[in-house]
């Protein structure tokens, strides 16, 4: 049992120093809000909200009511279980770090291809 135990705690090291040392560790997770929110958090006419510029405890607070299910959705409530609260932390802090503004429509919705 001890051997486990410091065995896991070795494990749970590695990947935390992995993490940190990986730069693009916060923006490979928040990619997958990309195809809700849009590219870099900035949704086109704010539908979804955009999370780019958004105040870090405002979202990341948001995210973890989806996660408990206190807060209604049609999606997020599934998407945030994905995730630990370390990870929304991450998260939140990157889209609270992006510049705010709206998202450009793709080049179909623009009328040119």
């Amino acid at each position: 049992m001890r051997i486990s135990v410091i065995g896991m705690l070795l494990a749970a090291g590695v990947a935390t120093s992995a993490q940190a040392q990986d730069p693009n560790y916060a923006r490979n997770l928040a990619a997958t809000c990309t195809a809700c929110h849009g590219t870099d958090g900035r949704s086109v006419d704010g539908i979804p909200p955009s999370l780019a510029g958004q105040d870090k405890n405002y979202l990341l607070q948001t995210m973890k009511d989806f996660k408990a299910g206190k807060r209604p959705a049609t999606i997020m409530h599934q998407h945030a279980k994905g995730y630990t609260d370390q990870q929304l932390e991450v998260i939140a802090t990157y889209f609270s770090g992006l510049k705010g503004g709206a998202g450009t429509p793709a080049p179909a919705v623009r009328g040119s291809y």
